[in-house]
């Protein structure tokens, strides 16, 4: 977040590569699906896990968790959120895996009305508030919420100092003209983090206000990538790639992830009177070749190690208060105090109405 997680979601940094990376390595890994219901055999001492490409933990955690169950952990990679839901419901007859990572809450009611998560008996951690975090709905308790975090607009704090031009600080601030050509978002057809700055906009502009505000972004030369990591790693001035952009869609997590080796502050800073919150699930999939397995692997997740590790693996909160946070996060990873929300009741209803319309205002 959604990494980046995302986290941050590939999806939030630099660091969120290699620990995907060294994951990828460390386990067996499949594009095409999990164990084979038919195969009973393989399947008993195999869990597999379909999750976004900015899962990752650090090494040796998930080692832990295969060497203290027996289970072995195959992961499933989507591209981000919102093609995950998408393939688990194409994929619901015959699904992917056994347990699901990543859906997020702009996606986790269209996951509740297809059906693709069962509940499960898991052990929420002692720190961790069940009811500020569940989706509205899922009475059973199908979907757990496992971390969460603010996406925002992140700025190149260094480029606006060496250009000379005053720092953005708000929505509205991208409409004018002294802004022009310096954003890029990733689309929210094909992105969470995307969307939930597309969400953001609803709850800052209302119905009557979002698509105008869009409209003034295309006028005044917004960019749209396919996805954070380009936007982030391709377009973004500070996100390595030398890109030409000094304002990126990101989370409020992303700026302790840019001081530079030796330095002693980030060289971003993200806007938090711009922020959506994010929160990102697990659930046992339905159909699951091995449900037992998926709810030890949910646990894990939930467990104290996992949860400390979400904030330096994947950039985002725990849900735990319990686990400590890293130092540098209470004075560059603060949370927004009011982030911009919109009902989860109106996000169902809308959804796809909103990201049509959006096609339509910035696309074409």
């Amino acid at each position: 977040m959604t990494t980046p997680r995302t986290t941050p979601p590939l999806r939030r940094g630099a660091v969120a590569v290699a620990a995907g990376c060294s994951l990828v390595a460390l386990t067996a890994c499949s594009a095409i699906g999990g164990a084979n219901a038919d195969d009973e055999a393989s399947a008993a001492g195999t869990v597999t896990l379909v999750t976004h490409e900015s899962f990752g933990l650090s090494e040796g955690l998930l080692e832990q968790f295969e060497d203290e169950t027996g289970l072995s952990v195959e992961i499933v990679q989507q591209a981000d959120a919102g093609a995950l839901v998408n393939q688990l419901v194409l994929t619901k007859d015959a699904p992917l895996g056994d347990l699901v990572y990543g859906i997020d809450n702009a996606f986790a009611s269209r996951a509740l009305d297809e059906g693709v998560v069962v509940p499960a008996d898991v052990t929420a951690p002692a720190g961790a508030d069940a009811a500020a975090h569940a989706v509205p709905g899922d009475d059973d308790g199908a979907l757990t919420a496992i971390d969460f975090g603010d996406v925002c607009l992140n700025i190149d704090t260094a480029w606006f100092a060496a250009q000379g031009v005053p720092e953005p600080t708000t929505l509205d601030s991208l409409l004018d003209p002294a802004y022009r050509d310096l954003l890029v978002v990733p689309d929210p057809v094909t992105s969470s983090p995307g969307l939930a700055f597309l969400l953001a906009t609803v709850g800052a502009y209302g119905e009557d206000g979002w698509v105008d505000y869009w409209a003034g972004l295309r006028d005044n030369g917004l960019q749209v990538a396919d996805g954070w990591s380009e936007a982030y790693y391709t377009d973004f001035t500070a996100g390595g790639g030398d890109g030409p952009r000094p304002v990126v869609l990101s989370y409020a997590s992303s700026p302790p992830f840019t001081v530079p080796e030796g330095g002693d502050e980030p060289t971003t800073c993200a806007l938090l009177d711009t922020c959506f919150r994010q929160v990102e699930y697990a659930g046992v999939l339905a159909g699951a070749a091995n449900p037992e397995g998926a709810a030890q692997l949910l646990d894990f997740l939930l467990s104290d190690e996992v949860q400390a590790d979400i904030p330096v693996s994947m950039y985002m909160y725990p849900v735990s208060s319990s686990v400590d946070l890293p130092d540098e996060w209470a004075r560059w990873a603060p949370l927004s105090d009011a982030p911009y929300s919109v009902a989860p009741g109106d996000i169902t209803e809308h959804r796809e109405q909103w990201l049509t319309t959006w096609s339509d205002t910035v696309i074409g």
